[in-house]
Order: C-alpha cells, then structure tokens, then sequence
C-alpha cells in the first residue's frame, strides 16, 4: 500500500462569517491556576483565534486546557500553568461568532460513507483489520524517514521474548523515537534481561522459577543499588531487551510511575504531574502514536496530544494529521480513548505481542 499524507484544507476565511467574526477577547488570570469567568476550553483540533483582524492557528492544542495570547502567538496551557495576568481566551462558542474558529474536518478524506445504513462499522473482535496493518506498515515507513513515532507501552509487551525481541529490531530499525510507560514495562524488560523472567516466569517457556515472585523486585532493587538503570545496564552485563536497546540508542524514555508501583526503579518519575510535562515533551513532537495494552498511559497521552502536528520548514509552516492507534486485546480498553473525546484514535483488538511481532515481519527487521 502506497502512503501519502493527506492535504490539509484550511477554513475559508474569506467566507462571511469567518471575514466579520470580531476579533477574540483574552481576558487576565485572576490568579495563579484560575482562568477568568467564560473562559474558552480547547479541544483536539486545530483551532484558529482572530488577533488584530489575522486569524492565528494554535501550534500546540491539546484537550481541556486554555488559549493564551502572548506577543501575538496563541499557547496552549493547561490550568495548573496558569499565571496570574496571562490573557486567556474567552468565549464559549467554536463557530468564530467570537473570533475562536475550531477546525474538526480539516483534512482531505476520501473514504467518506455515503449509506445511512451499514454493518460492522464498530471496531471490535470481529473487525477486519487487514487493511488496518497495511495502512500501518506503510505509514511506519514514510515516518521513519519523515516523521516522529512515541510508542506507549504497558507491561504485558515485554512478557514474551518473541515480542521483546521483536520491538527491540524495531527501535534498531528506526521505528522508534521514543517510548512512554511506566514502572512495569521497564521493570519487567529489565527482569527478562536479569533473570530470564517476565513477573518469576520464563519469557519463553512462561513456566514459573522457584521463589520467582521475588525476580521483579530484586531487578528494582539491585537498579536502586547501582542509583539508575544506565549503571544497571552496564553494572550487571545487561545486553538485550527493550529498555537495554533504547538506552543503547540514545531513544528518549519516559517512566512515569502511579499508585500500585513497587520500587519504584530509579529513573521513574514519581510526581504524576512532572511525568505529564515529561510525556508532553515528546508528545509535542509525534506525527504517529501507537499506544499498546496500557489503558491508563493511552488515555492520558491521547488527551495530551492533538489530533494535528504543524511542521515548520523554511517556506513556513505545513499542517498534517498526527495518526493514534491503540491496540489491546480488550475491546473496552482499546475504544476507551474514544470514549475520552480522542475521536481520531483508530483501534486494534488482538494480543499486543502477536502485534509487535507482525510489525517486526512485516518491516523487516
């Protein structure tokens, strides 16, 4: 399958309604992390504010945070960053009758439905999804030459040698610029490399060790001895797996840790909200996310990420689509994003180890 982006059509600002729009009001924050009254919430989309009769298209939008206008740049903030005075957009509507203009069907969509009524339009177990993986290898393809893939990853990718070995040719290969989980991934990866176990069971064979329940935190805890999972890797002759493959290849990692955590490793972040700023760094710069068998981290990097990426080159700037897959074998968890207000992220129901292997085959590495 042959990928090609698609084109990013802008509104038409020369339409009456978008020409006679006034220009947006931005009111100050009454106080650090308190927006004013009437203030305007964002959404995923690509959303246009009317300055000085120019309309300015927020770089970096996000779900549920607020518009500032600095300098005549529109910036995106979440409450929590909210400075006393900063002048915050206000209006509730999204049609530009209040000079704020939200872009839902921005792109270029050839495969629009034109039937009121048809099956099999949900995405569950019973879903084709062959055209789903074609379209996906092609797109790693083009991104690994032209764009910025985040993987987000729960523990149960590293639970089989097959899927680590797997994701570990993957990042070897290029597919990967960087990787969000949480303690377990990296704690279980670092088990399979340590002890040849994933949770005390052989990452083969699945059989059980003799006390293996203590394999998990005595990966944890030898990394806290050795003060961070670089020194562990080079301490303990570390030489496969995911977490040893990108420290190997210098790809951004981000742990962020939560309430059930044991350890946790070092190198986790333990306050949510730094983790949620850390994760944003490397969300900002996706073009595709494929988040895999982690409800929690897929709903949170799926609410901090648009639904568009504005790339800058030297004639100006271009807008593209930024494409989320989620992947489990659960059909709740891979469709709760939807459920969150992330309507562009497209779901896969199977194993997310038979997932990462199929990606390994099918790109060759």
């Amino acid at each position: 399958m042959k990928f090609s982006l698609p084109h990013y059509v802008e509104p038409d600002f020369s339409a009456s309604m978008l020409k006679n729009a006034p220009d947006a009001k931005f009111l100050p924050a009454p106080a650090d992390f308190v927006a004013p009254d009437n203030y305007h919430a964002t959404t995923i989309f690509p959303e246009y504010f009317k300055v000085d009769g120019k309309w300015l298209l927020a770089k970096r939008s996000r779900m549920d945070c607020i518009a500032v206008n600095k300098d005549d740049e529109i910036i995106i903030k979440e409450f929590r960053h909210i400075k006393q005075g900063d002048l915050i957009a206000a209006g509730r509507t999204e049609d530009g009758s209040e000079g704020i203009f939200v872009h839902p069907n921005c792109f270029e969509n050839s495969e629009k439905i034109k039937e009121n009524f048809v099956f099999r339009q949900g995405r569950s177990r019973e879903t084709a999804f062959s055209v789903d993986y074609d379209f996906l290898y092609s797109l790693l393809r083009h991104e690994k030459e032209n764009g910025y893939i985040v993987w987000v990853m729960g523990p149960a990718c590293s639970f089989d040698a097959d899927s680590r070995n797997a994701f570990t040719s993957l990042i070897k290969g290029g597919y990967v610029n960087a990787l969000l989980a949480g303690n377990a991934l990296a704690t279980h990866d670092l088990e399979g490399a340590y002890r040849n176990t994933a949770l005390g069971q052989d990452i083969y064979t699945q059989k059980p060790f003799p006390n293996g329940h203590y394999n998990h935190i005595d990966t944890i805890n030898r990394a806290r001895l050795h003060g961070s999972i670089k020194k562990f890797i080079e301490a303990e002759n570390i030489d496969n797996g995911i977490i040893y493959t990108c420290v190997k290849h210098g790809i951004p990692l981000v742990l962020t840790g939560s309430i059930r955590d044991d350890g946790p490793l070092p190198d986790v972040i333990e306050d949510a909200y730094k983790g949620q700023d850390a994760m944003r760094v490397e969300l900002s710069k996706a073009t595709t996310i494929i988040a895999m068998a982690s409800t929690l981290h897929t709903i949170a990097s799926g609410n901090i990420s648009p639904m568009y990426h504005v790339l800058e080159n030297g004639d100006g700037s271009t807008v593209r689509p930024v494409y989320f897959y989620t992947v489990d074998i659960s059909e709740f968890s891979a469709n709760k994003l939807a459920d969150r207000g992330s309507l562009s992220a497209k779901s896969i129901i199977t194993n997310v180890q038979d997932f990462i292997v199929q990606l390994g085959k099918a790109l060759g590495t």
